[in-house]
């Protein structure tokens, strides 16, 4: 006979860590975010909004 696919009582995970790993993820994804906005506004700053637009654009270009 077949077997459900969902338990009529599912298994929780009473470890420690259980809730941890979406949190890390989230932490980590908004300090690659931060990193990437950080980076944008120092070459903003660094060579004026003319150039870093020039930059990007050359950038999409070179990869499409």
């Amino acid at each position: 006979m077949a077997q459900p696919l969902h338990p009529a009582h599912p298994v929780s995970d009473n470890s420690p860590t259980a809730g941890r790993m979406p949190s890390v993820l989230l932490f980590a994804g908004a300090c690659v975010a931060g990193l990437f906005v950080t980076a944008a506004l120092v070459l903003w700053f660094h060579y004026g909004s003319q150039v870093f637009f020039e930059m990007i654009r050359t950038g999409f270009a070179a990869c499409f």
